[in-house]
């Protein structure tokens, strides 16, 4: 878990062009696309622990490219909330899957319906053939 951190907007680097696609002259001259960049390895703030899991899923750097909205203010938020939730969801703990067997009743009613189906697809054979 990231207990508690978030990534200081000190640290992500923006980087702001124009969005592609159609849109008029405000499209064609306003740099509203925002490329939000978070370094993961030189991160100074970022706990050791936090770090070496993001790394793992994620590699050394996060990236979040956004041009969903027209105002570049409101595609800086969406991109630092998108990289906000990608270093929580890799920083997480998961929990190791504990192996398990199949209950009595889950095998009985498996081989049933393999006999159900195996009833079904013999009723599709042509008549008067025994193997």
């Amino acid at each position: 878990m990231t207990a508690g951190w978030e990534i200081p907007e000190a640290e992500i680097v923006f980087r702001f062009v124009a969005s592609g696609g159609p849109g008029g002259q405000h499209a064609n001259r306003s740099n509203t696309k925002v490329d939000a960049t978070f370094s993961v390895a030189e991160s100074p703030s970022m706990p050791e622990g936090l770090r070496q899991r993001v790394m793992k899923k994620l590699g050394d750097t996060v990236r979040a490219t956004v041009d969903d909205e027209r105002s570049q203010l409101r595609n800086r938020e969406i991109a630092i909330a998108r990289l906000r939730g990608r270093v929580a969801a890799a920083g997480k703990i998961e929990r190791p899957r504990r192996a398990t067997k199949p209950t009595r009743g889950s095998k009985r009613r498996r081989v049933e319906e393999k006999r159900r189906r195996s009833d079904v697809k013999r009723g599709r054979q042509k008549p008067g053939r025994d193997d």
